[in-house]
């Protein structure tokens, strides 16, 4: 059953006792006073649908420490530590001074509840509510969107390890998984503890082991009855499977089939990365810089700092690209809703919800045809970098060089040339560039310049052209940039994610999130005043 806090203080009270030791604005002293209203006990009531049982933790008590401890990057057992011996969390969790810490389990034990609930990120609402309650956003007709690398918690293993891992791993969780590989899996000692002893510096060496288990994880992926299986266990085989083909390639002179392979040349897309958590992969923010782990995406209202919507995904992967992610992320903002009832020849329908406009910045990452079409749908204003341009040919001639007539049908090219666009939106020029005097600035091909015309491509045209205009560019300069002082705030001694897989970082980047967010409406001057919340700035 739930448990709820005492109205009545404590003799030994914290609060009472050391209260006058906190500072005034900080975190702790917001908690210490408005706790329960922040997270009143009816927030998480559908947790614990039964009156029977030993009562919980009271949930204000635990949302509390939740948020201290996201802000404060501890583990389960330093939060719990906190609250036994640091006054500020016992005055901020209405403890009195004396008062023992739970068990720190059961921070665990909550997370995975609201992990199971309708409402996982109910903390991150909750604050989110108080940002609409103050209307510290309204008429602020802005938003801009970003992304960030976030390390994972596991050690990125190599091809090796990964598939003597896998095949272990089907060993030990899948239902006659031991004697299928003890029966199949004969080329290699799974048991045998630590890297396989061999010559390392030996190419041949190498390679045999590799034919080994490549073998091997194909004649027991051959054994099992996937259909068969539960999903989890289906998951631990796919697994195995998607080790054994990412990062091989059959030997010189191979087809296969004769059981020789070696590690490939190349760097799979979408690489599964460790077998310990699957989900975390490879990224680049540079051409030279590579991180591990996951992408937070964020929407900000750039001049308060605060991030009204936010999600975590793989690092890499068209579902984590930052143009999909962050469109979708905005309209999720429910600091941007409202409701306007549409005239209607039905009595009883529904409200209609809508987006209130707003200028959307974001960098050229986000430009794409797609995101810039879903964007003028939603009756938002692209303010987004342009994406570069690449001629063919270094110096030359660029597809905006090229006159496109959609109403037409046709393509023009910088010589006068015009070719129809076809179904699949191509255009060859073909033979008549042979003797064309531009031909140098504008291909190098042998059979004439081609192209491929995004569907999107009107509209990205007049994007760049918008994209010129100095009001779009003072925009841009003066409140793209500050969506980056978020991500600081947002990743400040927490780059690196604490659990495993996607769910749990969400959860986690949501906790986070809301943290940053009650610290920065302090900053702002919030306040409770006759039961509401307000913004009263010093």
């Amino acid at each position: 059953m739930q448990g709820r806090s005492r109205d009545q203080r404590d003799l030994f009270d914290a609060e009472s006792m050391a209260g006058g030791l906190l500072e005034p604005g900080s975190v702790y002293a917001f908690l210490a006073e408005h706790r329960m209203a922040l997270f009143p006990e009816e927030l998480f009531a559908d947790l614990f649908r039964s009156s029977r049982g030993r009562p919980s933790v009271p949930a204000d008590v635990v949302a509390t420490v939740l948020v201290l401890q996201t802000l404060n990057g501890l583990s389960d057992r330093e939060a719990a530590e906190a609250v036994t011996f640091d006054l500020r969390w016992k005055a901020a969790c209405g403890l009195a001074v004396q008062a023992p810490a739970f068990h720190p389990t059961t921070l665990t034990y909550w997370r995975r509840r609201l992990a199971g609930s309708e409402r996982p990120n109910r903390i991150f609402e909750a604050i989110t509510a108080v940002v609409t309650e103050t209307g510290i956003l309204t008429g602020k007709a802005r938003r801009a969107l970003d992304s960030t690398v976030l390390e994972d918690a596991v050690a990125t293993q190599d091809t090796v390890t990964q598939l003597i891992a896998a095949i272990r791993r089907v060993a030990r969780e899948v239902t006659g998984g031991k004697d299928a590989v003890v029966e199949h899996c004969t080329r290699y000692d799974y048991s045998q503890p630590g890297k396989p002893r061999i010559a390392w510096d030996d190419p041949a060496a190498r390679d045999e082991l590799v034919s080994a288990l490549v073998s091997d994880a194909i004649a027991l992926l051959a054994h099992l009855d996937v259909a068969s299986l539960p999903e989890g266990e289906q998951q631990v085989v796919a697994l195995l499977a998607v080790v054994a083909g990412q990062d091989v390639e059959p030997a010189e002179g191979s087809d296969g089939t004769d059981g020789r392979w070696r590690i490939a040349r190349k760097v799979a897309y979408d690489r599964v990365i460790s077998t310990v958590d699957p989900e975390t992969r490879h990224a680049h923010k540079t051409v030279h810089q590579r991180r591990n782990g996951f992408k937070a995406h964020v929407v900000v209202e750039p001049v308060t700092g605060l991030i009204t919507a936010t999600a975590l995904t793989k690092a890499a992967g068209p579902a984590s690209a930052d143009g999909t992610v962050g469109i979708d992320l905005l309209a999720t903002d429910t600091t941007l809703s409202l409701e306007a009832v549409e005239p209607s020849e039905v009595a009883d329908q529904e409200p209609v919800v809508a987006q209130v406009p707003v200028e959307v910045l974001a960098d050229s990452a986000y430009g794409t045809g797609e995101a810039l079409a879903a964007l003028e749908k939603a009756g938002h204003t692209a303010i987004i970098k342009p994406w570069p341009l690449r001629p063919a040919i270094p110096g030359g001639f660029t597809i905006e060089d090229f006159t496109v007539d959609e109403t037409a049908g046709t393509v023009t090219c910088p010589n006068g040339l015009t070719r129809r666009i076809t179904a699949k939106r191509k255009v060859t020029f073909g033979a008549a560039c042979r003797e064309c005097p531009l031909r140098e600035r504008c291909t190098t091909a042998a059979r004439g310049r081609k192209l491929d015309l995004h569907p999107h491509d009107a509209l990205q045209r007049a994007h760049r052209a918008n994209a010129q205009d100095p009001g779009f560019q003072e925009s841009y300069r003066t409140f793209r940039p500050m969506v980056e002082r978020s991500i600081a705030w947002l990743t400040r001694g927490n780059r690196k994610v604490r659990y495993r897989g996607i769910t749990k970082n969400d959860h986690w980047l949501h906790h986070r999130a809301a943290a940053v967010n009650l610290r920065r409406l302090l900053t702002l001057g919030l306040q409770r005043t006759a039961g509401t919340w307000a913004i009263t700035p010093a």
